[in-house]
């Protein structure tokens, strides 16, 4: 789905830029290689996100070569390994628990470098689709360290090359009205 396709389709209730709207997870990826110094400029964004007593307690473990993809593969979970296994970039998003905040400031990261990679013209997609505790043993992640997230980065490819099944999905979802996520005072129920 291109940009102008999405343009119609998602709208803001409010002013922003478009980068926000543009931005989605495809699950579609070219087998392409992302420059190193494309790649190195995500991580850049994230590096320059909100920090609490900038700690920057977010770090990142990639894998861009076949060696370090396969065993990143073997603790993703089917429903995700059979639309990722095209993706050249896959990174494990870990934050460091000695700081309160670490969730809370690894996802700013993680909003930045999905960000910057929309300004490149790359697609992210995170997932939680897969086993952390294997993950942990893989990749040898000390226990200070929370496993946050599992990201899929690259170029988008068609829909046709997805199982089947994803193709339908393949298209940005829309977001719930601004209205129903402000609450003015206190928190009320619907």
């Amino acid at each position: 789905m291109s940009t102008t396709d999405m343009k119609y389709q998602r709208k803001a209730d409010y002013d922003i830029d478009p980068i926000y709207l543009d931005r989605w997870s495809p699950r579609s990826f070219l087998e392409k290689e992302v420059p190193e110094e494309v790649l190195m400029s995500l991580f850049e964004a994230a590096r320059w996100a909100p920090s609490a007593m900038n700690m920057q307690p977010w770090r990142f473990i990639v894998a861009r070569n076949q060696e370090d993809r396969d065993k990143f593969h073997s603790f993703i979970m089917e429903g995700n390994l059979k639309w990722c296994k095209t993706a050249p970039v896959l990174t494990v998003i870990i934050s460091d628990k000695q700081d309160g905040s670490h969730a809370f400031d690894a996802g700013a990261a993680w909003g930045f470098l999905a960000l910057e990679a929309a300004r490149k013209g790359l697609i992210t997609h995170p997932m939680g689709g897969f086993h952390k505790d294997k993950a942990r043993e893989v990749l040898n992640i000390p226990d200070e360290y929370d496993i946050q997230a599992l990201l899929a980065i690259g170029y988008q490819g068609d829909k046709s090359t997805l199982p089947a099944d994803l193709q339908d999905r393949e298209q940005p979802s829309d977001r719930r009205p601004i209205k129903e996520s402000i609450f003015e005072g206190s928190f009320t129920h619907s």
